[in-house]
């Protein structure tokens, strides 16, 4: 089914407090977030300011000028690569006949359309709320342009029409909801965790190819799309090694710059499922020019959410594109193509190698009529060692097993 995609202006305010670089990949990562909403860029405004222009963010002879553009190319939207105010929102309304939307409401909108589970839901829809709510008063102008489309998915179409005591009554149901939801994710990861196992979490710069390596490791077929949050609900999938040891994998939803505070909750719940891992997996697309930024935005989106003493394994992905000058700058890395057929046995090695970095080391020996704590053994503990002594008629069994259960074995 054709579906007729919205046609886009971009709208970049480039203010002194960022590099020229920074700005044009911002711009970029504006453009692709435009794609993945199903629009069309049909074109780009951008303005350099000393300061943004309380009033209409940008200059007066530019709003003449973007409407001229909204006019010549019957755009529908128009998205500014920063946060409007609802003041703004309202005087460029008044000045250029086409939507107005800012980059956080494009990155919820996304969210809502991306949402599969319950959870994800109803934490994009609290989010759009929330960001909603300051921006309630004197919308006027803007009900009439707000029919459907980008921007305008998510709770519902009528959300503008809601007074602020309406929206509230929502975000206060939908948080009892959420209490309800992370209740039972809460009960699931206890189980897990009281089943001695060990877990890896893949995180990553969205587009990083995530994914891909979750699929190729766990055979599944998660979504492998080439957009902005192909996946926003966590996937948790058993990873089976030699010997029939088995671990955890989660894949997550991908990291972004300025990604609003608005949804730093919805991120944190996705993430939830990751913070009790024992390692994390940063998935980075070396491919990318600006790929030290989007390690950055990671590893200090981390620190936010206070995930930042989980072990790190950098997996620096897409080296078959990379760049001739390309360093790797994280000391624990490998350096992979996520579609090479090696890949996965490369990472399977290193992630024994922490396996037996952050377990104990144990040896044991068993009577022969010990063969169902054997078989647990092996799933539950990574064996090295496994010999049957003729001389004492036990097996002997060496290997490496979580901290917590080490006792004086």
């Amino acid at each position: 089914m054709h579906v007729e995609r919205e046609k886009i202006i971009l709208v970049g305010v480039f203010l002194p407090n960022r590099t020229e670089e920074a700005f044009w990949n911002s711009m970029s990562e504006l453009r692709s977030l435009a794609k993945t909403a199903n629009g069309e860029v049909v074109d780009e405004l951008i303005q350099k300011l000393e300061r943004v222009n309380q009033a209409s963010f940008i200059g007066s002879g530019k709003l003449l000028e973007l409407n001229e553009l909204a006019e010549m190319h019957e755009a529908d939207v128009i998205i500014f690569n920063s946060e409007l105010s609802a003041t703004q929102v309202r005087n460029i309304s008044r000045a250029v006949d086409a939507r107005i939307i800012d980059r956080t409401q494009l990155i919820l909108d996304i969210f809502a359309m991306r949402a599969k589970s319950k959870e994800g839901k109803l934490q994009v829809a609290y989010a759009q709320y929330k960001y909603l709510l300051p921006r309630l008063s004197g919308q006027g102008v803007l009900l009439s342009k707000l029919g459907g489309g980008i921007g305008s998915r998510g709770p519902g179409e009528t959300k503008l029409e809601m007074d602020k005591r309406h929206i509230r009554e929502k975000m206060h149901d939908i948080k009892a909801q959420l209490t309800h939801v992370e209740q039972h994710r809460k009960r699931i990861i206890d189980r897990r965790n009281g089943q001695s196992v060990f877990r890896f979490g893949l995180i990553g710069y969205t587009n990083a190819g995530k994914s891909t390596i979750f699929n190729r490791l766990t055979n599944e077929t998660t979504l492998e799309e080439d957009k902005l949050f192909a996946t926003l609900d966590p996937t948790t999938r058993k990873i089976r090694f030699s010997g029939g040891f088995q671990a955890l994998l989660t894949d997550t939803v991908g990291f972004i710059q300025d990604l609003p505070t608005t949804l730093i909750a919805a991120f944190r719940s996705t993430l939830e499922e990751t913070a009790n891992v024992d390692v994390l997996i940063h998935v980075v697309d070396a491919s990318d020019l600006d790929y030290l930024q989007h390690e950055t935005t990671v590893l200090v989106l981390l620190e936010e959410l206070e995930m930042n003493r989980i072990p790190i394994l950098t997996v620096y992905n897409k080296m078959d594109q990379v760049a001739e000058n390309f360093i790797p700058d994280r000391p624990e890395h490998i350096l992979i193509s996520a579609l090479n057929e090696k890949a996965p046995s490369i990472i399977k090695q290193r992630m024994i190698e922490l396996i037996e970095k952050n377990w104990t080391f144990f040896t044991k020996e068993l009577s022969e009529a010990s063969g169902k704590e054997l078989a647990q053994i092996k799933q539950q503990a990574w064996i090295t060692k496994l010999e049957y002594l003729e001389n004492k008629q036990v097996y002997l069994v060496e290997g490496y097993q979580p901290r917590k259960e080490s006792t004086n074995d």
